[in-house]
């Protein structure tokens, strides 16, 4: 299996559904895109995934910046 953005052939399995067998959240451990295995093939499979959100090693390196996630609300 490989990355449908980036081609990236390290995919970790995140979590899986409560009843076995039913959807995994699979993420890249290059460009960290994630998704699950029930989603249309355009999110799943690199042959169908949009041609203009593809990502290449370059564009990885080359990106301005990578967004920091804000830090949870305490309350």
């Amino acid at each position: 299996m490989i990355c449908p953005r980036c081609a990236h052939g390290t995919i970790e399995t995140i979590t899986t559904s409560p009843v076995p067998g039913v959807w995994d959240v699979l993420q890249c451990a290059r460009c960290l895109y994630m998704w699950r295995t029930t989603e249309p093939e355009r999110r799943t499979r690199r042959e169908a995934y949009p041609v203009e959100f593809r990502l290449t090693q370059e564009d990885i390196d080359n990106a301005h910046e990578t967004p920091v996630v804000p830090p949870l609300i305490a309350g």
